[in-house]
């Protein structure tokens, strides 16, 4: 009998172990995954029962960000982008990339049977690590990845000033 109660220990404790690695892993990937939700003025009346059947409505829009003594990078792959279906703000200590993906139909005939890419509007938040110059960044879309670059905002140049009491 306690072999049966060893095994058991044994295997809640396996279960415990992998149960913590996929909760870290859902927390490491939470801010990747964004929500597309379909735009009601490009919503294709044939296409939209499908869509909501068979599409999740997530997507991964995987970034990564640098940071030097001079400047703060972020790449954001997003393909099947225009870059006129992009907006980039950067509130507080966040950068904010907000879009609209279109749905293109390759055919007028048939039914899709498998609709995986997430089309639709989205918004990702990027906390940034340091404060930066907003009005010195850059912006460019190539080949499906955004890259952004933004200078960071030197101790001195942050805009604060002496308010004297009187």
């Amino acid at each position: 009998m306690a072999t049966l109660q060893q095994l058991r220990q044994g295997l809640g404790e396996v279960w415990s172990t992998v149960a913590d690695g996929w909760r870290r892993l859902a927390d490491r990937a939470a801010s990747a995954v964004t929500r597309f939700s379909p735009a009601a003025r490009d919503r294709d009346e044939d296409l939209l029962p499908e869509m909501s059947e068979r599409s999740v409505g997530w997507g991964v829009l995987a970034a990564e960000v640098f940071a030097d003594d001079d400047r703060v990078v972020v790449r954001m792959e997003i393909p099947g982008m225009k870059r006129g279906d992009l907006d980039i703000e950067i509130l507080d200590d966040l950068l904010v990339v907000r879009g609209q993906k279109r749905m293109e139909r390759e055919t007028s005939h048939g039914r899709y049977h498998v609709l995986e890419c997430a089309y639709g509007a989205f918004e990702r938040a990027i906390p940034l690590p340091v404060p930066v110059d907003e009005k010195r960044a850059r912006a460019k879309y190539r080949r499906g990845v955004l890259r952004i670059e933004l200078p960071r905002l030197q101790p001195g140049s942050l805009g604060l000033r002496r308010i004297p009491v009187r």
